[in-house]
């Protein structure tokens, strides 16, 4: 049976609880794999792996759980390994680099952050900022909506002016809060969103850093800000040269989704 793999944690971790649970239907017992200075939290994995919602939420549930207690290596949702003597072997193969990750992320947690325009208030910035769409408009209005080109043109200007305020604002976001953190990650662009950042923290600066992230929201009340977190150090498994394949992602097969995607 193939073993599914949560994390990886040092041997000296605290114990997990007996009657902890992962994937699977119904859920899988969770047991650890020690190997040397290390050890990885892994399960029997389910015949038919997909990205369910009470499979995601397992998988963070272990994570979370075992993250309370020290530092944890995790995995992406659906790492999966042939068996049990391929997760020892990995962890034996690269027990320096597993080893350098857990004393790297030691007391850090993950901020992820997704930012995207509040519709009315960025239009009435895009009038006050943009003497040219401000007078069409007006012009527009005042006869009657104007002809189909003249609200062509105008929309195409005012799609123009969003895109470019959007990489502007996802720039100044970054250079907000990138200071305040150990480390911050650019994460896949979805539909929705002009910004997807995760950021390194250190667990001991959290406040501060949401006292951050709350600031800048009153400074820019056009934006709608949706923080999730803390969460395990998705993003930053790998050191910042080697994301995002390196070591750590290429030891277990991948089969499902991000958890914070």
């Amino acid at each position: 049976m193939s073993t599914y793999v949560y994390g990886i944690i040092r041997a000296s971790h605290s114990p997990l609880r007996q009657d902890l649970d992962g994937v699977g239907d119904p859920p899988r017992p969770v047991r650890r794999l020690r190997q040397g200075e290390l050890a990885a939290i892994v399960g029997d994995a389910p015949e038919e792996l997909r990205p369910k919602r009470r499979d995601l939420l397992a998988h963070q549930r272990v994570l979370g759980e075992a993250g309370a207690d020290g530092v944890v290596l995790p995995m992406r949702f659906g790492s999966v390994s042939p068996d049990d003597d391929t997760v020892t072997t990995v962890l034996a193969e690269r027990a320096d680099h597993f080893l350098e990750r857990l004393e790297a992320l030691d007391g850090t947690a993950e901020y992820n952050i997704k930012a995207n325009h509040d519709e009315e208030s960025m239009l009435r910035l895009i009038m006050a900022d943009h003497e040219d769409t401000r007078s069409l408009a007006e012009a527009n209005r005042e006869a009657g909506g104007g002809t189909q080109e003249q609200k062509i043109s105008l929309g195409e200007m005012i799609a123009a002016a969003v895109q470019e305020r959007e990489a502007t604002d996802a720039e100044l976001l970054h250079q907000a809060l990138t200071p305040i953190a150990k480390a911050a990650s650019a994460g896949p662009h979805s539909t929705g969103w002009l910004a997807n950042l995760s950021f390194l923290v250190e667990r001991r600066s959290a406040e501060h850093f949401l006292a951050a992230v709350d600031e800048f929201r009153h400074k820019h009340p056009h934006l709608e800000l949706h923080v999730n977190g803390p969460l395990p150090p998705y993003s930053f498994v790998e050191p910042s040269s080697q994301q995002p394949e390196g070591a750590t992602a290429e030891a277990f097969r991948n089969a499902g989704a991000q958890p914070n995607e």
